[in-house]
């Protein structure tokens, strides 16, 4: 496996770094006080004009729509492992990647309709979703249901001659209540009878379908998470025409898999750059406070952590590029245990040198004059999101089992889970 980065991507690199640092990190403080002041107005959940201004010249950039691999609809479009340092990087700011096309679940939605959508779909969704001129949710986690077992998901899908019926309540809906929320890809069943992976099927739904009701926003240890958010939303006898149905009716599961592998993975990418933003911020404050005669930074403990911090990061970024190399060579059904594991050892990771990044700031660090504290809010969710933990680690301990002590006919799927 070969890691070096091809000269495109460096240059790529080294276009974001600079536009990062132009664009991005100067405009952290007006992105928050716009939001702040749209909450304060009695709606957070305005688009904001910074991210509208920055869009354009990102795109100017020619850094727009990297995340779709080899498509003849965003020829700019990157493998996996080519995307994975530039994906490091937009996930240094939580609000980064929508400036360049590249935000959840968009990105999913649109690989989404990519792969399995007819050309009908992909002129009317997938074209202003790679114009950015749109946006979207997905809706499989279900509040009534364990959905870390989505064969337990009860939204109905019902055929009525030329239409689908649509009844069933979602939460965890991220970008639901945006306002440019245009369209939803819902996960329900249209076959209860059928076997076990063969009930679910993915239809399209417009936002604005009769019975469509965003119920309330969902907020994160208390962020809102506003523009983007998080919503409760029921369909109640919500009509769409049958051509809207992904692949055909029992084909959800198998689209799921496709779906969830490359978001899986984007998370990732993204959780390494929160990581070594954190990692930054813990040396640049240590080696600025002075404690007890002597920098914060001369003390030894301080010393062990960030040592380790290094070397937790480096680990889980090599685990992240093997993935990548995986999902791009030998495709994501093969490369499920590789998924599972940064799955697992990411966020994790992050979390941990989140919290030493805390520690380091001491009560500074769980305020809001700092990005760590909503940062370790946003990757504690991934311990959750697109399947928890335990989850993954039965996938992991059965792939292992099963390679030491094969069963005749045994597979272990990769799990097609959101949360719980």
């Amino acid at each position: 496996m070969d890691f070096e980065y091809s000269p495109r991507v460096r240059e790529l690199q080294a276009r974001l770094l600079k536009f990062f640092d132009e664009h991005i990190y100067p405009n952290e403080k007006v992105y928050e006080n716009e939001v702040a002041q749209n909450r304060r107005n009695g709606d957070a959940f305005i688009p904001t004009g910074i991210i509208e201004e920055l869009k354009v010249k990102a795109r100017a950039a020619g850094l727009w729509n990297l995340f779709l691999p080899h498509s003849p609809r965003a020829p700019e479009g990157l493998s996996n492992l080519e995307y994975a340092p530039l994906c490091e990087i937009m996930g240094r700011v939580p609000w980064a990647p929508e400036v360049f096309n590249c935000a959840a679940p968009d990105t999913g939605n649109m690989e989404t309709i990519e792969r399995y959508g007819t050309e009908a779909h992909k002129d009317k969704w997938l074209a202003p979703l790679l114009k950015g001129e749109i946006r979207s949710a997905f809706l499989m986690t279900e509040p009534a249901v364990a959905s870390s077992d989505a064969t337990n998901i009860e939204c109905s899908i019902r055929r009525e001659g030329d239409e689908y019926v649509i009844n069933g309540r979602k939460w965890w809906s991220s970008g639901a209540n945006d306002p440019r929320c245009k369209l939803y890809i819902v996960m329900g069943k249209t076959n209860p009878e059928a076997g076990k992976h063969q009930q679910q099927s993915m239809i399209l739904v417009p936002a604005d379908a009769k019975g469509v009701t965003v119920m309330r926003h969902l907020p994160v240890f208390g962020y809102d998470d506003a523009p983007h958010g998080h919503a409760e939303v029921d369909l109640k006898d919500v009509r769409v025409p049958a051509s809207n149905i992904l692949l055909g009716e029992g084909r959800g599961f198998e689209i799921a898999q496709g779906r969830l592998g490359p978001g899986r993975i984007h998370h990732c990418m993204r959780s390494i750059g929160v990581a070594e933003r954190a990692i930054e911020l813990m040396c640049k404050r240590l080696s600025s406070r002075v404690a007890f005669g002597k920098p914060v930074s001369a003390q030894s403990v301080w010393h062990e952590r960030i040592a380790d911090a290094r070397c937790m990061i480096d680990q889980a970024r090599l685990l992240v590029l093997r993935a990548a190399y995986m999902m791009d060579t030998v495709g994501n059904k093969v490369a499920k245990q590789e998924i599972a594991l940064i799955k697992v050892v990411v966020p994790n990771m992050t979390l941990q040198v989140l919290d030493w990044a805390i520690q380091a700031h001491g009560a500074g660090g769980v305020s809001n004059d700092f990005p760590l504290a909503k940062l370790w809010a946003g990757q504690r969710t991934l311990r959750l999101a697109d399947g928890p933990d335990e989850v993954h680690r039965n996938a992991i301990a059965k792939l292992e089992l099963a390679r030491h002590v094969p069963r005749p006919g045994a597979e272990v799927e990769m799990p097609v889970t959101r949360g719980s």
